[in-house]
């Protein structure tokens, strides 16, 4: 978006910490393979006046996984819950749908709506923040925030002592939390694999 020059150097008066790095796509549709193997028909559900790039940022590595695990890409953007019942209806009208919700101030603010879609429509999803499983979503995946609040402190202290944002790297998150709920999982009918519970850090 233009904030810094470079991730490394970003000069100017700005730097700190990503929530998202681009290949998390890849491994969205990766779990929802693992946790769902027939999901052969994978929407991607998000508002493209809100989503990093209009949604391009994390739909590369998405469609760049696909081929590999023999699932077709369905992009769907969504403006309201309205378009959340039909992204959701067309993708449980036939077998082997399944659904990723992408990292979006507005899947974030309508997850009520995509969870309870996704429930009724019996189809699997997978969200990017650990609330979208403690929520009812069947699996979350992705940056763990309190994580980067921890290290985000160590550069406002070098900050207020007078280092200059420009001499601080943009940080990129280095640890991300699988979150299962058995719950949701057992009412979709999903057996999940020991394997994957066994790589969760939180199963409810």
């Amino acid at each position: 978006n233009g904030f810094v020059a470079d991730l490394a150097r970003p000069g100017g008066n700005i730097t700190g910490f990503t929530n998202f790095e681009a290949t998390m796509g890849g491994k969205w549709i990766e779990l929802l393979k693992k946790i769902a193997p027939g999901s052969a028909r994978v929407g991607i559900i998000f508002n493209p006046d809100t989503a990093p790039g209009g949604g391009a940022f994390f739909l590369k590595s998405v469609a760049a996984s696909a081929p590999a695990l023999q699932a077709e890409v369905l992009p769907f953007p969504v403006r309201s819950n309205a378009e959340i019942e039909r992204a959701t209806t067309g993708l449980g009208r036939e077998p082997g749908g399944g659904l990723i919700v992408m990292l979006d101030i507005f899947t974030a603010v309508h997850r009520p709506a995509i969870i309870a879609q996704a429930a009724a429509n019996r189809v699997p999803a997978v969200f990017p923040w650990r609330f979208g499983a403690t929520d009812g979503g069947l699996v979350s995946y992705g940056v763990d925030v309190v994580d980067l609040h921890r290290r985000a402190a160590v550069y406002v202290d070098r900050i207020l002592k007078g280092t200059r944002p420009a001499d601080l790297p943009v940080q990129q998150p280095t640890k991300f939390e699988l979150v299962i709920n058995l719950k949701t999982a057992k009412a979709l009918g999903i057996e999940v694999s020991p394997m994957l519970l066994a790589t969760a850090d939180e199963i409810i």
